[in-house]
């Protein structure tokens, strides 16, 4: 397991700034929201996708992916039954991909619930197909350049729209593609039923990526959750991928957030090294 954590943590800091606090913490990847780079991926030209791109590895990090795909855009929804919407929405998550392997980063972290809830009269039934043709719209692009497509099931306090990982498994089963697996995240967890050891021992076949932070939307180690045995599960089934962290309660400030983040994801480590 690898650490990194999400670039909009760190608010108006510049991005080189960043990335050098971010290494000097200790981790080894970030991971960024496009709307920290453009209001669109076609707004993010070539000179600044390769600048970003040599700015993280100047520092000795690793860029992983996107994240927030869908988030301060407009004209694009997971789950409309308008067709030419879906196909919009396909198109750009292709584009989302292109701007992700420009980057250097092979995974789109797909959450984005205000793009995604279910609409007046769709059933989440419906709503599963809709969402899955519009990733299988985006299918050959991502096989082309060897992204995956990560979705991320989120808790009732972000919408209605797969709320477990069970509800992202069936999307995904539906798309049927090696490009299309499943991302985890511990906040989202937290809200279902089983516990979230069992939740990750479940879906260990279809586990891509994952987001640390606590149920109160600040970092890990921030509220109550333990993640020893969250991190010791992830050992057991084999997760080699990233442990991001990612923080919705920018509060505490970004040294706390950053750092004391990573420390406590290190102390857990070596509590089942």
């Amino acid at each position: 397991m690898r650490l990194a954590i999400c670039n909009e943590t760190f608010g108006d800091w510049s991005f080189d700034r960043a990335c050098e606090y971010a290494r000097s913490c200790g981790y080894e990847g970030i991971e960024i929201a496009p709307f920290t780079l453009g209001p669109d991926a076609g707004s993010i030209d070539s000179r600044l996708r390769q600048e970003t791109r040599s700015t993280a590895q100047a520092a000795g990090l690793e860029i992983i992916g996107l994240h927030w795909l869908l988030a301060k855009t407009s004209g694009y929804y997971l789950t409309s039954p308008d067709e030419d919407v879906r196909r919009r929405t396909g198109d750009y998550l292709a584009d989302l991909a292109r701007l992700c392997r420009d980057l250097g980063g092979r995974v789109l972290v797909l959450g984005s619930p205000q793009q995604r809830n279910l609409l007046p009269g769709i059933t989440h039934e419906t709503a599963v197909q809709y969402a899955a043709d519009v990733i299988r719209r985006a299918e050959p692009v991502l096989a082309d350049l060897e992204v995956v497509l990560a979705v991320e099931p989120l808790g009732p306090q972000e919408g209605d729209f797969l709320l477990t990982a069970d509800a992202a498994r069936e999307l995904i089963r539906q798309v049927d593609s090696p490009w299309c697996r499943l991302h985890l995240d511990v906040k989202a967890m937290s809200s279902e039923s089983k516990p979230i050891p069992q939740i990750i021992r479940e879906n260990a076949d279809l586990l891509e990526h994952f987001h640390a932070n606590d149920a109160n939307r600040r970092g890990p180690g921030m509220g109550e959750i333990d993640f020893v045995p969250i991190l010791r599960t992830l050992q057991e089934i084999g997760y080699g991928g990233w442990v991001s962290v990612e923080v919705f309660d920018y509060e505490p400030g970004i040294d706390k957030l950053a750092r004391g983040s990573i420390e406590y994801l290190r102390d857990c480590l070596a509590k089942i090294a």
